[in-house]
C-alpha cells in the first residue's frame, strides 16, 4: 500500500468529537459498512468511557486517514473488519497489508482484538457449558484461524465441530474435523495467506450485507450451535434457522432482528451489551488498554484479570 498523505480531507471527521472530561476515549476504525457505526458510553471499574465505531466501507485509503488524524488524540484504537494479526497456536501471523494500513501510526496503541479473542472466548465456551453440553454438541466453527482459542475449547470441551476454513474462507467443500487438522493448516496455509490481499477471504464495506449461498451453507443444516464472525455467520446463512443458537460477539439491533426472522432458538455474545448494542472484541481490548493506560496490547494474564474483575460473561438472548 503506497503511504498516503496523513492529512484527513476536512469533511472526514467533521461531525467527529472528543470525549467529555474524564473519559478515556476508543475509537475503532472498520473496514466494515458505516451503517454499523455507534458511540456509546459506558462506566466499568470507576472509569468512564466512550466506545466509537467508525465504518470506512471497505475504503483503506480512508480508514488511514483516520487513524493518522486521530493518532494522539483518543486513548486506543481498535482495528475492525479485518485482523492485524491470527494467533494460531504459539505463533503470531501478521497480514502484510494490514500492517502496511497502520504504520507511522505510533501515538495511540492499536487492538485488533486477536488478543482478547484467546482468552475471553475461551472462557465463554466454559461458563456456557451448564446452557450448552457441548459433549457431542453439533458445532459449526465458520472460521478457526481467527478464533484459535475459540476452536481449541470447543474441541477441549468434546464438542463435535466442523471447523469451515476452507469451507467458508477459499469457497472449497472441504471441512476440517480436528484440531490438528487446524494447527497443520496453519503451519502450512497461514504464512503465505497474509501476503494475500485481506478482501479476498473476508467481506469488507458493503459485501457485508450481502447474503450468498455457497458450499457450506448445507452444513448450517447439520449443526446445532453456528460459531464465529458474525458477518461470516450472516453472509452464507440459510433463509431458516430454526431451533439453531449462534454465538458470536458483534450485534446491532438489526442483526438481533435478523436472527429473529430466521426463527433461531437463541442468540449468544461473548461481549456484553453497551447501550444499543456488543462491541467486538477490538473495541473490548483497546477498552482494556486505555483502562491501564497501556501502550500495546496486555497479557495473557492481565486479559483475564480484567475479565474476571469486570464480570464480563456471555449475553444469552432466548426467542
Amino acid at each position: 500500500m503506497p503511504h498516503q498523505d496523513p492529512t484527513a480531507p476536512a469533511d472526514l471527521l467533521a461531525h467527529w468529537r472528543p470525549a467529555p472530561d474524564g473519559y478515556k476515549h476508543v475509537v475503532s476504525i472498520s473496514l466494515g459498512s458505516s451503517k454499523r457505526d455507534a458511540r456509546e458510553e459506558t462506566e466499568l471499574l470507576g472509569q468512564k468511557f466512550v466506545l466509537e465505531r467508525l465504518g470506512t466501507d471497505g475504503d483503506m485509503q480512508k480508514a488511514r486517514q483516520m487513524l493518522l488524524a486521530l493518532d494522539g488524540k483518543v486513548d486506543a484504537f481498535g482495528l475492525g473488519g479485518t485482523d492485524l494479526y491470527i494467533v494460531a497456536g504459539e505463533k503470531r501471523y501478521t497480514f502484510r497489508e494490514i500492517a502496511a494500513l497502520v504504520k507511522g501510526v505510533d501515538k495511540t496503541p492499536i487492538l485488533d482484538g486477536s488478543g482478547l479473542k484467546h482468552t475471553l472466548e475461551r472462557e465463554a465456551i466454559e461458563q456456557l457449558e451448564p446452557l450448552i453440553h457441548w459433549k457431542g454438541c453439533r458445532t459449526l466453527l465458520v472460521s478457526s484461524v481467527d478464533r484459535f482459542g475459540m476452536a481449541e475449547a470447543l474441541s477441549e470441551a468434546g464438542a463435535d465441530v466442523l471447523y469451515g476454513d476452507f469451507v467458508f474462507g477459499l469457497n472449497m467443500n472441504v471441512p476440517l474435523r480436528t484440531m490438528n487438522s487446524i494447527r497443520t493448516v496453519a503451519k502450512v496455509i497461514l504464512p503465505a495467506l497474509t501476503f494475500l490481499p485481506f478482501k479476498w477471504f473476508y467481506p469488507t464495506g458493503e459485501k457485508q450485507e450481502k447474503s450468498v449461498k455457497g458450499v457450506g451453507t448445507r452444513y448450517y443444516d447439520w449443526a446445532e450451535v453456528i460459531a464465529g464472525d458474525t458477518h461470516y455467520v450472516k453472509r452464507y446463512a440459510p433463509d431458516k434457522l430454526e431451533g439453531k443458537t449462534i454465538l458470536t460477539q458483534t450485534i446491532t439491533e438489526a442483526d438481533r432482528e435478523w436472527a429473529r426472522a430466521h426463527g433461531l432458538k437463541r442468540l449468544i455474545t461473548t461481549t456484553p451489551r453497551i447501550g444499543n448494542r456488543n462491541f467486538a472484541t477490538n473495541v473490548m481490548e483497546a477498552m482494556f488498554v486505555a483502562y491501564q493506560g497501556a501502550s500495546a496490547a496486555l497479557s495473557e494474564v492481565q486479559y483475564r484479570d480484567l475479565i474476571t474483575r469486570m464480570d464480563f460473561r456471555p449475553q444469552v438472548t432466548e426467542f
